[in-house]
């Protein structure tokens, strides 16, 4: 695979969209490229993912291509980077959970390639909005995945103060999927009294609970890791669902 990042297979070595017409082209080509990698593909872009791998990335590519690979190395990067370390994650959530969560990056990375392509070319306020609208006409990529532009073509119909009702039924659907796995870290940090749980013991290490670090718990096996341990930092388990320890995840593997 070659490096992560530039302007995209078959866009060749000067492509650059400068006009509103020209960067909506590239926005849907990228687009269809991820909606393929996380529906069509999604078999293939899972295993890709490998959370053994170092932190990899999704793009989408103007030929409607995908790619899993490391990031771009070029500092400041040719192009807007998409989310970092996606692989990470994916052991740790409900497939489903962590589809939607790359899809929500991936919809964020693509409106910031088109708006830099915006920003380079010196669009003005109308040609903006107007590549907004034009955008904006297209169902997201969270939607796709997550089926939520189905409900939402069921609703159209409805009468206006409906549409409220809607809204507040998406944000609770992405709310569910990035909640954190509040029972376990709740019980951890409820556990003001390091004399009662002075006793618990990492899985991975064996040494002994400290109140000053982060813990968290498995949820197939209820053993406690240190965060450091597992690689799972409190930043990274506010978007775990349902934790997985490294031993479960490869007992999943094998089965």
């Amino acid at each position: 695979m070659e490096a992560g990042g530039g302007v995209g297979v078959g866009a060749g070595p000067n492509y650059n969209p400068r006009t509103v017409e020209e960067v909506f082209k590239d926005f849907k080509g990228r687009r269809a490229g991820l909606i393929k990698a996380l529906t069509n593909d999604v078999e293939d872009f899972y295993r890709q993912c490998d959370p053994e791998k170092e932190n990899l990335c999704l793009y989408g590519f103007p030929s409607e291509q995908w790619e899993v690979n490391l990031p771009a190395e070029e500092v400041p990067p040719e192009l807007p980077e998409p989310a970092l370390g996606i692989n990470f994650a994916r052991d740790g959530m409900q497939e489903k959970d962590w589809l939607s969560l790359v899809a929500v990056h991936s919809d964020a990375w693509l409106l910031s390639v088109a708006f830099y392509f915006g920003a380079r070319f010196g669009f003005d306020k109308a040609d903006r909005k107007r590549l907004f609208n034009m955008i904006n006409e297209f169902p997201t990529i969270f939607e796709i995945v997550s089926g939520s532009v189905k409900k939402q073509s069921k609703e159209k119909s409805s009468v206006s103060n409906h549409s409220s009702n809607k809204s507040k039924s998406n944000s609770k659907g992405v709310k569910e999927v990035f909640t954190i796995h509040s029972l376990n870290l709740a019980r951890k940090n409820d556990e003001e009294d390091d004399d009662e749980h002075g006793d618990t013991l990492c899985g991975a290490c064996g040494d002994n609970y400290a109140a000053d670090e982060f813990w968290i718990c498995c949820d197939i096996c209820e053993k406690w890791f240190h965060g450091k341990c597992v690689k799972i930092t409190p930043a990274r388990a506010e978007h775990i669902k349902q934790y997985k320890c490294p031993s479960c995840s490869n007992k999943r593997a094998r089965s």
